[in-house]
């Protein structure tokens, strides 16, 4: 049989075990958020890279003129969302 004391000395060294183990997992928490962060990062950074070189594939195909219908189209399409865009810019500096 236990005495009391003994059990509670049992159960604060199961607390700081406990805690131990938190702290860990709190730090290691942190680290893959870190890591998370970082990676998202690289990852906004390689789609706008992509964007960027998507965008120059189809100035050099209008340029030659090879592209298809649809590529035209969807090439129209995002020249006349870049110029609405600019004209709403144009407007709120007049303003």
């Amino acid at each position: 049989m236990t005495t009391p004391t003994e059990q509670i000395e049992r159960i604060r060294l199961k607390i700081q075990g406990l805690l131990k183990k938190q702290q860990s997992l709190e730090k290691e928490n942190e680290k893959l958020k870190a890591e998370l962060d970082r990676r998202t990062g690289i990852e906004l950074e390689l789609k706008g890279k992509v964007s960027q070189l998507e965008e120059q594939v189809n100035l050099l195909k209008a340029s030659t003129g090879q592209m298809d219908e649809t590529s035209k189209k969807a090439f129209e399409k995002q020249l006349n969302h870049y110029i609405k865009e600019i004209d709403r810019c144009i407007a709120m500096l007049s303003q």
